[in-house]
């Protein structure tokens, strides 16, 4: 069971209030960005093979997503790469909870 005091503590890593660094909002919109461009180019894909439009302007828009997907992904994983590499905490050997709040963490989520 997580203890209610716990929920209250400002060491708590994964809290949505708390402060975060330049560098960590550029991975999230990084992450974001991946994520928006892979749905964009699967839409793109599936109007495409569905629909077959025979635009001029369709042969220069549909591939546009995927081009945004290759340059999120590498801006992406350079920005994980630099978080981890500076030692912001995201769960590893700075984190203050224990397996056992993992795990509490864990069982409440199933």
């Amino acid at each position: 069971m997580t203890d209610p005091d716990r929920l209250d503590r400002p060491d708590r890593p994964d809290r949505p209030d708390r402060p975060v660094g330049d560098l960590t909002r550029g991975v999230r919109y990084a992450g974001r960005l991946l994520c928006w461009s892979l749905a964009a180019g699967m839409a793109t894909d599936a109007v495409d093979i569905t629909v077959a439009p025979h635009a001029p302007w369709w042969r220069t828009l549909w591939p546009l997503p995927w081009y945004t997907v290759c340059a999120s992904a590498l801006a992406w994983a350079l920005l994980r790469a630099r978080e981890k590499s500076v030692g912001a905490p995201v769960g590893g050997d700075d984190d203050p909870r224990t397996d056992e709040d993992v795990q509490s963490e864990w069982d409440q989520a199933a």
